[in-house]
């Protein structure tokens, strides 16, 4: 992906009247710490500022995307799992989810959700998939799950088994209950056999907290930290894969893994029964 960040303003499609621009957007951050382009000057300030006061952040966002990388590839190489279901997925940047698993086996079929207006505007960089498999999109909120599993059974079979993928998403829902809800929902509607790969950040320290309660305060969307000791019990009743809860770079690392810390966000792949 470009770094230059010229954002979908210079030469993208026409945007949509309901993204506002002026305002930074925390996917459209994330974009740009993971040097995509889909971002713009409101976006790529408040990165900046971020950043200059915890440097490190960058490097927390290359980790969360490099867990889920080695979480499909373990999923669509060693678990068998041909579908795939990735919740609040936010921007296309590199190693997609459809990406990942169709390099494994050409014949998996993934749905995105979301339903962010600029995510749907750049919606074709997740939709090109492998002649064998399938990629599709629903537009719908995460928290309404029987409109996110309507749209799925379109492309996924939901009598077999599927992957449920959810990176780093649900410090956007401020209510712990209902980020928890949101995931038992979902889960029980899946097969036995089906996976659970969930991530969540965390405060790294207490600078780090500092920093993101500012950008919370900003009039962005917010992101709430919330502590592995919490989030664990996302895979309550689960068969968790070894190695079980740990930070993103301890997840069954490779020879493309940073190693940088073991606190800005935690993560887990768990069997459903």
């Amino acid at each position: 992906m470009s770094t230059t960040g010229n954002g979908p303003e210079a030469n993208g499609p026409e945007l949509p009247s309901q993204i506002d621009t002026s305002v930074a957007h925390s996917a459209r951050v994330w974009n740009y710490w993971l040097g995509g382009k889909d971002n713009f000057p409101a976006d790529r300030a408040a990165g900046d500022a971020y950043r200059g006061k915890y440097p490190l952040i960058e490097t927390f966002a290359q980790e969360s995307r490099d867990f889920l990388r080695r979480t499909v590839t373990y999923l669509a190489r060693d678990a068998g799992i041909r579908q795939f279901l990735d919740v609040g997925a936010g921007l296309p940047t590199a190693n997609n989810t459809h990406e990942v698993a169709q390099r494994i086996a050409p014949d998996s079929r993934i749905v995105y959700v979301d339903h962010d207006p600029l995510v749907l505007l750049h919606v074709h960089a997740l939709l090109t998939s492998t002649p064998e498999g399938a990629t599709a999109y629903v537009e719908a909120d995460m928290r309404d799950t029987d409109a996110v599993l309507a749209g799925a059974a379109k492309t996924l079979d939901l009598t077999q088994p599927v992957a449920l993928v959810i990176s780093d998403v649900l410090g956007h829902i401020v209510d712990w209950d209902d980020a928890l809800s949101l995931v038992r929902r979902l889960v029980e509607r899946l097969p036995s056999g089906s996976y659970l790969s969930l991530s969540h950040s965390t405060a790294s320290d207490d600078a780090h907290r500092a920093v993101q309660d500012e950008y919370n305060a900003s009039g962005a969307i917010p992101y709430i930290f919330r502590e592995p000791e919490v989030t664990v019990a996302f895979f309550d009743g689960l068969e968790m894969v070894e190695p079980g809860m740990v930070s993103w770079p301890n997840w069954r690392p490779d020879a493309n893994t940073g190693t940088t810390t073991d606190r800005a966000g935690w993560g887990a792949v768990a069997r459903i029964p």
